[in-house]
């Protein structure tokens, strides 16, 4: 039943986007969503009593929001442009939002489409994975107008515990990229701390309730410290996105002239990982650049 004068779109149902599209729809905002495979969008239909279209720009047709979270610039540019794009048939007026993680430059250059389409764009990339998704808790970093975000946040709301406007176009992604700076940072620090414990024959949970609430606690520590020494590294994002991402910040920094030694570091550790089969793990498998295993564990 509508409930909301507002009509979105949701272009992308993945792991993130398929839970955010079902928060819309459930929170009373009619939802048309569209996705590459269309199975994905039939179930989708099929759990939460919403509609599809067959091409991007069919799904925008009513739109007053088009929310997008694919995979990567390529992919945005694909469900963007051309004759089935979404720019081909949203409604003059009407808002892009896109939880992609990008590149800054991609932010901009849309920004400029849409301006010159008499659109308004947001760069909205997210954090909290996918069960931040299904639990409506990500967070969500926003750079734009800042008169649209306020006109946009409060349909974000129905899926994020924490929404920041940081400021003009672009700058969400980049807030992003310091995110990934960081979780890359914390990873590093917690799979050689682990290591050391291992090797110190510390009881490692002991260990952990001992240090988590102090200063070198963090959401890493809490929710994948146990996980990492027990093998096991199946906890949705992967590294071959966080190499995507990684991939950003260290194009940005070098544009910036900024130097991340950590970072190059970690990417290059992700990239000997890939190189071992370990691709589709969690990040948290970082803690394996101190082992010999050649192979995948049995538990991812």
């Amino acid at each position: 039943m509508q409930v909301n004068n507002i009509k979105v779109a949701f272009i992308g149902l993945g792991v993130m986007g398929f839970p955010m599209a079902g928060h819309l729809q459930r929170h009373g905002y009619p939802t048309c969503v569209y996705n590459r495979t269309t199975g994905k969008a039939e179930a989708w239909c099929d759990t939460y009593s919403g509609t599809y279209g067959i091409t991007p720009a069919e799904a925008v047709a009513d739109a007053d929001i088009v929310f997008m979270c694919v995979g990567n610039d390529d992919d945005v540019r694909s469900v963007v442009y051309g004759d089935i794009g979404v720019l081909a048939n949203m409604k003059k007026g009407s808002t892009l939002v896109d939880h992609t993680t990008t590149s800054a430059e991609l932010a901009l250059e849309l920004a400029q489409v849409c301006e010159r389409q008499g659109l308004s764009f947001l760069d909205a990339p997210v954090s909290g994975g996918q069960a931040g998704a299904e639990k409506g808790a990500l967070t969500i970093m926003v750079g734009g107008n800042p008169t649209v975000f306020s006109n946009v946040e409060p349909v974000m709301n129905v899926y994020a515990s924490a929404i920041q406007h940081i400021g003009s176009y672009g700058s969400g992604q980049r807030c992003k990229m310091a995110n990934q700076i960081c979780i890359a940072g914390v990873l590093q620090g917690l799979s050689e701390a682990l290591t050391f414990a291992q090797s110190a024959d510390l009881d490692i949970e002991k260990m952990l309730n001992a240090i988590k609430h102090g200063a070198a606690g963090s959401w890493q520590m809490e929710n994948r410290a146990l996980t990492m020494a027990e093998d096991s590294f199946d906890f949705g994002f992967a590294i071959d996105w966080m190499r995507k991402d990684l991939g950003f910040c260290l194009e940005e920094a070098a544009k910036l002239g900024v130097n991340l030694p950590l970072t190059e570091q970690v990417d290059q550790q992700y990239n000997k990982l890939q190189a071992r089969g370990y691709g589709r793990c969690d990040t948290s498998v970082l803690i394996k650049q101190f082992d010999t295993d050649t192979k995948p564990s049995s538990s991812t």
